[in-house]
């Protein structure tokens, strides 16, 4: 609604910059406070925070321009310019280009991949969900039309021409939507976190959350620039979902199967030392 936060001259402040500052600020306080709670030092935390940060806003860019590659291979000069600079990305392609890293990271510093995903699961869906409000604020990321009382009308020509979002026309608040249903699995994902009954509960659970919430809203979307699968059956971003759920339903599926193999080891190895036990008191 108003792209453009402070105007002096030749100086223009952008409100999606200082939004996306303040959920990254946010999230990474929530990581570090719960890195705290299970051991993590807080050092540590802040340096994976700051580089997969960085990651992430490369394959947010990343995948966009993959989406829309059939615009970008005639505009090879847009991939670096202002308009896609300001554009957010693909939530997905950040997610993805974040996940590799993390597992990267965690080898290289021998801890826990489930734990750590654990404690920036929370962030990462508060950062979504005032990153969003940056998106509503710059009109990127703009739903369908609708007749909805609640709909909102762009009015800035500075939005429409570093976005594309119509003018004069209600709209769906398809931003709002996401920011409140990324703030709720912020608040579940809070709750859960001490209860959890084990480590990657948490970051499965979000992954799980958001997949299905980010399914239904694409629904209600209305830029065209995220990409489209199966002859525009799918969004990029839903069909990215279902193989999330998917990966999700396999993990599940191993834990089960490990569980159950350590359960059916466990009277065997208990029997094979008793039985040593016996034949070393038997010799």
């Amino acid at each position: 609604m108003h792209p453009i936060l402070i105007s002096i001259g030749w100086f223009r402040l952008p409100t999606y910059g200082v939004l996306l500052v303040t959920a990254i600020l946010g999230g990474i306080y929530t990581a570090i406070r719960l890195g705290r709670r299970v051991g993590l030092e807080s050092s540590l935390v802040l340096d994976f925070c700051t580089w997969v940060i960085l990651v992430a806003l490369v394959g947010a860019k990343v995948l966009m321009v993959l989406t829309e590659w059939s615009y970008y291979r005639d505009h090879l000069g847009e991939i670096f310019s202002f308009s896609t600079f300001m554009a957010g990305g693909v939530f997905y392609g950040g997610f993805l280009a974040a996940l590799f890293f993390t597992v990267w990271y965690v080898r290289v510093q021998k801890i826990s991949f489930w734990k750590l995903t654990d404690v920036l699961a929370p962030g990462v869906a508060l950062g979504q969900s005032v990153g969003r409000l940056g998106c509503f604020s710059a009109g990127c990321d703009y739903g369908k039309p609708t007749t909805a009382a609640w709909g909102v009308i762009f009015t800035s020509k500075f939005a429409h021409e570093v976005t594309g979002v119509p003018l004069g026309q209600r709209l769906h608040p398809a931003q709002i939507y996401e920011s409140l249903a990324t703030f709720v699995i912020f608040g579940l994902l809070l709750w859960w976190f001490p209860k959890r009954k084990r480590d990657g509960d948490v970051f499965l659970a979000y992954v799980g959350l958001y997949a299905v919430a980010r399914f239904f809203l694409e629904f209600l979307r209305g830029d065209a620039d995220r990409g489209f699968v199966f002859n525009n059956l799918l969004s990029t971003s839903q069909f990215i979902a279902i193989l999330a759920l998917a990966g999700i339903a396999g993990v599940f599926i191993w834990r089960r199967f490990h569980d159950r193999e350590k359960v059916s080891a466990g009277p065997a190895s208990r029997t094979d030392r008793s039985g040593s036990h016996v034949g070393a008191a038997a010799h």
